[in-house]
C-alpha cells in the first residue's frame, strides 16, 4: 500500500480521501479548518500543514477550489514544495488555470520530483460513488504511477497529453456543462409557461435525442426547486472566467459560453453564489417573470 497526501478535504476532497483510506492506504491529511473525523475514525491520519503532508507521503494529491489556492498549497514557506524529496509525485485534482498549470508543473519538476493535472468532472454525486471523470495531464510515467489511486475515485480516467492537457479538458467540459445547463433551464421554462407539466416533459424528453446528463439530473433539480449543491454557482464562475480568459488569449470567440456567465453573474448578483448551478435558471426565470412548475393564469 502507498503513503498518500491528500490536502482539500470540502464537498469534494472527503468522499475522495476516503475511498483512498478505504482501500488500505495510508492517508495523510490536511485542510483550513478541522481535518473531517470521519477520515480520521477511517484510519486517516491529520496533519499540521501541507509540508507535514509532503515529508510523509510519496504521492501527494490536492483539491482546492482555484487557482491560487493550489499555489499556496503547493508553494506557501509551509507548502508541500518545502516537504518534498526527489521521486515524488504532486497530483493536482483542482480546477484551475491551464497555464498557471504548466508553470506550476515546471517548478515541482525542479525539484525532482513529477507533476499531474488531474481534474474531474462528476460533482458530489460522483466523487461518493467513486465515479468521477478525471481528465490527466503528465507524462506517460507519472501516469502509471498514480492510475490506481485514480481508479480508486473515478472510472473514465484518460491521460489527454502533457501537463495542462487536462486542465485544458476541464474548462471544455465546463463549457459543454454551463451550455446544457443553460438549453435545459430554457425548454422547461418554456414548456412550464405554455402550461405543460414540467416534470412530464422531462421525462418525455429523457427518452429522445435530447436526453443527456444535464436532463436527468438538472432537470430534476430545476423542477423540484432543488439547488443546495452540488456544484456551486460562484465555482462555475471561475471556471468560464478560466474559459473566456483563455479563449480570449488564443484568439477564440465563445459567445455562448459568455451568455452562461452572464446568467450566472446574475444569479450571484442575487446572493445565489453558493447554489448549486443548475439554478442558473432562476436568472431565466426572472426576465421571464415566471418559475417552472409555478400555475399559468
Amino acid at each position: 500500500m502507498s503513503k498518500i497526501g491528500f490536502i482539500g478535504l470540502g464537498i469534494m476532497g472527503t468522499p475522495m480521501a476516503g475511498h483512498l483510506i478505504k482501500a488500505g492506504h495510508d492517508v495523510f491529511l490536511y485542510t483550513h479548518g478541522s481535518v473531517p473525523a470521519e477520515l480520521v475514525e477511517a484510519g486517516g491520519k491529520a496533519c499540521g500543514s501541507s509540508k507535514e503532508v509532503a515529508q510523509n507521503a510519496d504521492v501527494i494529491i490536492t483539491m482546492v477550489p482555484d487557482t491560487p489556492h493550489v499555489a499556496s498549497a503547493l508553494f506557501d514557506e509551509d507548502g508541500v514544495a518545502a516537504g518534498l524529496t526527489p521521486g515524488k509525485v504532486v497530483v493536482d485534482m483542482s480546477s484551475i488555470s491551464p497555464v498557471e498549470t504548466k508553470a506550476f508543473a515546471e517548478r515541482i519538476k525542479a525539484l525532482g520530483c513529477e507533476y499531474v493535472d488531474a481534474p474531474v468532472s462528476g460533482g458530489e454525486v460522483g466523487a461518493k460513488a467513486a465515479s468521477l471523470t478525471i481528465m490527466v495531464g503528465g507524462s506517460e510515467a507519472a501516469f502509471d504511477r498514480v492510475k490506481p489511486l485514480f481508479e480508486l475515485m473515478g472510472k473514465n480516467i484518460t491521460l489527454v497529453g502533457e501537463n495542462g492537457a487536462g486542465q485544458t479538458t476541464k474548462v471544455a467540459n465546463q463549457i459543454i456543462v454551463a451550455l446544457n445547463i443553460e438549453a435545459v433551464g430554457e425548454a422547461l421554462l418554456f414548456a412550464s409557461k405554455m402550461g405543460a407539466d414540467p416534470a412530464k416533459v422531462r421525462q418525455a424528453l429523457m427518452g429522445g435525442f435530447a436526453a443527456s446528463r444535464i436532463l436527468e439530473v438538472h432537470g430534476e433539480r430545476m423542477v423540484k426547486r432543488t439547488f443546495d449543491p452540488g456544484f456551486r454557482i460562484e465555482l462555475h464562475q471561475k471556471d468560464l472566467n478560466l474559459a473566456l480568459s483563455s479563449a480570449r488569449a488564443v484568439g477564440v470567440s465563445l459567445p455562448n459560453t459568455a451568455t452562461a456567465q452572464e446568467l450566472f453573474n446574475s444569479c450571484a448578483a442575487h446572493g445565489g453564489g453558493g447554489w448549486d448551478h443548475s439554478a442558473m435558471v432562476r436568472a431565466l426565470e426572472k426576465m421571464a417573470n415566471f418559475e417552472i412548475g409555478q400555475a399559468t393564469a
